[in-house]
């Protein structure tokens, strides 16, 4: 029998990315310049974060460069998360050049206790013919 072994190569590159707790929230910082809003893919599964987008080049194609350390096209970075958050109050802003993420504690799930009444069966009353 033979086996394959799959291999994706990936030409994304991976911004700075700071990770830090503040009071109630974790907050991941990227710094990513020259992007707009609209321009990022920010997905929470399970305890996963991911970042993801694509940085387009802004100089005529036909230049000639003397010096290159920008990167460009498309990006990710990762974050696992130390603890479960509060998915509907994640927010995320960016602003001068870096993505802020804000990712609240989950709240601790109440367990409620409910007592059981448990109904003895009536001895008194007999079969009688």
């Amino acid at each position: 029998m033979q086996r394959w072994v799959i291999v994706r190569h990936t030409t994304a590159w991976h911004p700075p990315t700071d990770v830090y707790e503040i009071n109630d929230r974790l907050v991941v910082a990227v710094e990513i310049a020259g992007m707009r809003d609209g321009d990022f893919n920010v997905t929470l599964q399970g305890q996963r974060l991911t970042i993801s987008g694509t940085r387009r080049r802004l100089t005529d194609p036909d230049c000639a460069y003397y010096q290159l350390e920008i990167s460009f096209g498309d990006f990710r970075t990762e974050v696992e998360l130390p603890w479960p958050v509060s998915r509907d109050e994640v927010s995320a802003t960016y602003r001068d050049g870096f993505l802020r993420v804000e990712l609240p504690h989950a709240t601790a799930q109440k367990v409620q206790i409910v007592n059981v009444d448990v109904e003895e069966p009536d001895h008194d009353q007999h079969d009688t013919d």
